[in-house]
């Protein structure tokens, strides 16, 4: 078995690898798996991690408790209002009734923005001003000293480039293009990390390759 899966990824490896040289049927063939199966799996996932211990579970449970449904329907009432959006939001696929899906997809939109908000606020906003505020002085350490001043030219350059209510003129146009340099090497950082990230799975496949299939590395 473990024979027959290694094959298996091998030829989906070089099937995706296909697409180099052109488009064609073989590669289609392992996009088109590679979607199938990860929808396969987030419904599997959604069911055991959501639908099956949320919903069911504590209706079957009190039933077994109690040997009887009315009760169970009666204790967990308040879970049938977020099936009844679940089953709605499904109603999407029937042209003719889909306007009826934007309420739980509204719902679900608000209450996933203001989670986000909340949690952005306290996780990344609070954190980096709390983070900017050190002091420019650290005596004894030369090197903590210029980071700091680095730091502080960095945010207040890049803070004066986002602030749109006055033109970018005279001083404040020379800080806001000190703050488009830190923002360039940010997006570069950034860049750079994402393809050292995608040659880190690139070299994973080729080591697979290699190793796994064909033995000619160990």
């Amino acid at each position: 078995m473990t024979l027959l899966g290694t094959w298996i990824a091998a030829f989906l490896t070089l099937a995706i690898f296909s697409f180099l040289y052109k488009d064609n049927p073989v590669y289609k063939f392992a996009e088109h798996l590679y979607v199938g199966v990860s929808a396969g799996y987030m419904v599997i996932y959604v069911w055991a991690t959501d639908v099956r211990p949320l919903l069911l579970d504590p209706f079957v449970q009190t039933h077994l408790q109690t040997r009887s449904w009315a009760i169970s329907f009666s204790q967990h009432a308040s879970l049938f209002i977020p099936a009844t959006l679940g089953v709605v939001m499904l109603l999407r696929t029937f042209p003719k009734i889909s306007w009826v899906s934007r309420w739980p997809i509204s719902f679900l939109v608000g209450i996933g923005a203001g989670l986000a908000i909340t949690a952005d606020v306290q996780g990344y906003l609070f954190p980096q001003v709390q983070a900017t505020l050190v002091p420019l002085w650290v005596g004894g350490s030369v090197l903590t000293t210029f980071n700091n001043i680095l730091l502080f030219v960095g945010v207040v350059g890049t803070l004066a480039y986002f602030y749109f209510s006055r033109e970018h003129k005279g001083f404040l146009g020379g800080l806001s293009r000190i703050g488009v340099l830190f923002i360039m090497v940010a997006f570069g950082a950034s860049f750079g990390y994402t393809v050292m990230a995608r040659i880190s799975l690139l070299i994973g496949r080729i080591h697979f390759l290699f190793a796994d299939w064909l033995h000619v590395v160990h």
